[in-house]
């Protein structure tokens, strides 16, 4: 039906740009508004390429077929190893042929670790738009930005390849099994970066910000890191929850807010648990215990790691434990170009931390222990491996915490390379984001002990299907691989998601039309005409009044005011109207056109309202008793509706359905328009008089 049809163009859409739920990005398009939900970058594609030293060298790795790709790929770990391509790393930001960014509205940052790609949205590609994001994750995704920057910095390419792209098919795996490599872009440059993260404006929790009057969006603690929040998106009618990277595990963030999420139209859920198998608590007594069983063996740990995140509980985890091993001697080194800065913002942000570590601020004391164990010299911070204070300070046995945990820049592949021929030493995976065995891969053979530890707090399977059940959405939008087990626990059932609501899985490049539709709006009555409305009670406790009123539009608001008339003994015509603006800008042009008296707006109100249907019994009878005699009705299904009355002498059909009429009618041939007219006036007043009025 027209109903129908028209409900369908204000369905809510959801397009996918993103195939990697912890790096999501999508777009939510829902009253005019169209609202990008994250801007991940994908750096797992980095994986592919070779590392690129600190010190730079000659590639002593044998050409991997020079005939097919130019001299662009290298063999790894010997005969049979990985092919790696030997070029500047590439990144897969989200995808843009599915939906221009230069019609994107807003853009909203749940937390730092989403954000790495925003440059390539808002950047030369015509956006207009603003972006939201709390403190945090703006000062810590610049952070992580910038470290990105100075590692690819640091040992350039001078050239790109290329040509192995063409020939994807018939290299050998894991290469043949990328997706989108025509998509790969290099990072941007700092000068980009800078002008992007100059258009996002600063949010704190529970902060309403209105979007074209048309919708509200407000950031609530996700639990998840420094800043983290999950999103309400409310018009007066619908809300929607976007819910990405979310911890209810007591960790330093703020705890997450369970409450702001219930009861939404429709749940967004992505970045659940990137180790459905491995619960964080016990991955993080491993690395402990491992990393003391190392130093107390003189052996050296390194442990790959973003300069944010995670490593904070990492540093007050391990000290406590090297303390009751006797460790207390041992020094922890932290490699990172904001290294400084990392630990400074995280100590400074006390009402982003949780309960425990916010009360802490007012003993006085550091929010994080890391404070007080580089006032002890026990934590030292170096900007790079070529600071001067490195050769006074460093020594061994010890553990160095470093980027990248590509394990392909930074001063991690120094590490690598000095600690991996000696099989006393470690090192340590616990960025779960990484495939740590193709991560090696160019260092094979490598004599230094291996352990994947990863340690993820976002929210498994289980609670997250408990969150679903408390929250109580009446749609939930999840990536397709929620619904499958993990391949490697594939017979694990419970590792999905299988909630007994209406779902939506996605794919990328998906677009799905939601079951949320846009059926009312707000409309504020105006004082002046409230005073003026007489209620009439129909029935006790019910009364209904009239409206009658001039309906003004601004900002996407509704008002209803009242008609005004002119003063009195005052003509009103459009060209008074114009003759008037024009004198007031000082203009004294005659026009040569005739006025066009406007009929005023409290003379056009109509003196009934009609409600109800059209009574076609009575229609018929009081046709024929005016001499329209030749009424033929056709009924719908056991005499209910459509009804349609069919006049053959006058070429007439009169169509009934619950809440409308339309009467059809042509020019009889040899009729002429004056009895034509007459016809449609005896139409038009029997319709009236069958209709319920007052």
């Amino acid at each position: 039906s027209l109903l129908q049809e028209k409900y369908k163009k204000h369905r809510m859409r959801f397009y996918s740009l993103s195939d990697n739920p912890n790096k999501p990005c999508s777009v939510l398009q829902f009253k005019q508004v169209s609202i990008m939900l994250d801007c991940g970058l994908d750096l797992s594609s980095s994986l592919h390429f070779l590392p690129l030293p600190v010190v730079e060298k000659g590639v002593s790795l044998p050409l991997h077929n020079p005939d097919l790709v130019d001299g662009e790929l290298r063999d790894c770990g010997g005969s049979g190893g990985t092919v790696l391509v030997d070029s500047e790393p590439e990144f897969l930001p989200p995808q843009e042929e599915l939906f221009s960014f230069s019609d994107i509205d807003t853009i909203l940052i749940s937390n730092y670790t989403c954000m790495l790609a925003l440059p390539f949205i808002t950047e030369k590609t015509g956006f207009r738009g603003k972006v939201y994001a709390t403190e945090p994750s703006v000062l810590l995704g610049r952070i992580f930005m910038e470290e990105m920057l100075e590692y690819l910095g640091r040992a350039p390419r001078h050239y790109q390849a290329t040509k192995w792209k063409t020939v994807l098919s018939q290299l050998p795996p894991p290469l043949c099994d990328m997706k989108d490599v025509n998509s790969l872009r290099t990072l941007y440059t700092k000068e980009i970066m800078e002008a992007s993260l100059a258009k996002v404006q600063m949010v704190g929790y529970n902060e309403k910000m209105s979007i074209f009057g048309l919708l509200d969006v407000c950031p609530v603690s996700s639990g998840y890191c420094l800043g983290s929040c999950n999103w309400v998106i409310t018009t007066g009618y619908e809300k929607i929850v976007y819910l990405s990277s979310s911890s209810t595990l007591t960790t330093h963030p703020k705890a997450m807010d369970q409450t702001s999420i219930r009861g939404a139209d429709c749940m967004i859920m992505t970045a659940l648990t990137q180790t459905p198998t491995q619960m964080p608590d016990p991955m993080i007594g491993d690395f402990c215990r491992i990393v003391c069983e190392t130093l107390k063996a003189s052996g050296n740990v390194l442990v790959p790691c973003y300069p944010s995140g995670i490593i904070y509980d990492l540093f007050e985890c391990l000290s406590t434990q090297m303390d009751m091993n006797g460790l207390t001697t041992i020094p922890l080194f932290f490699f990172s170009s904001v290294a400084d800065s990392s630990l400074a913002y995280s100590n400074i942000m006390a009402e982003w931390l949780s309960t425990a570590k916010h009360n802490r601020v007012y003993l006085p004391e550091e929010p994080f222990v890391h404070g007080s164990l580089v006032r002890g010299g026990r934590l030292k911070s170096f900007p790079c491996l070529g600071a001067e204070s490195v050769t006074a300070e460093y020594r061994q046995p010890c553990v160095v915490f470093t980027g990248h945990p590509s394990l392909r820049c930074g001063d991690v592949v120094h590490f690598m390379e000095l600690w991996g021929s000696s099989p006393n030493n470690l090192v340590v995976f616990t960025e779960p984001s990484f495939n740590h065995q193709l991560a090696l891969a160019p260092y094979q053979p490598l004599a230094m002990k291996t352990v994947h530890c990863p340690i993820d707090t976002s929210l498994n399977f289980t609670q997250a299907r408990k969150l679903i059940r408390e929250a109580k959405p009446a749609c939930l939008v999840v990536p397709h691989r929620y619904t499958t087990p993990p391949s490697s626990a594939p017979t694990r059932m419970e590792l999905v998601i299988d909630p007994d609501i209406p779902m939506f899985p996605y794919k990328k490049l998906d677009i799905i039309k939601l079951p949320v539709v846009r059926t009312l709006e707000h409309l504020e009555l105006a004082p002046e005409l409230a005073q003026r409305l007489v209620p009439c009670e129909v029935r006790p406790g019910v009364a209904v009044a009239t409206v009658t009123g001039n309906l003004i539009v601004k900002d996407n608001k509704y008002t209803l005011a009242l008609l005004e008339d002119p003063e009195e003994g005052e003509v009103v015509t459009n060209e008074h109207k114009r003759l008037k603006r024009d004198s007031s800008r000082g203009s004294s042009v005659p026009s040569s056109s005739s006025p066009h008296p406007v009929f005023p707006l409290t003379k056009q109100k109509p003196k009934h309202y009609l409600y109800g249907s059209l009574n076609s019994t009575e229609f018929v009878s009081r046709l024929s008793s005016r001499g329209v005699t030749d009424a033929k009705v056709e009924t719908g299904r056991d005499g209910g509706f459509p009804v349609q009355i069919h006049l053959p002498q006058e070429e007439s059909l009169i169509q009934v359905v619950e809440d409308e009429t339309h009467v059809l009618y042509d020019q009889v041939e040899g009729t002429p328009p004056v009895q034509t007219e007459k016809l449609r006036e005896v139409l038009r007043e029997t319709i009236l008089a069958c209709v319920n009025k007052f």
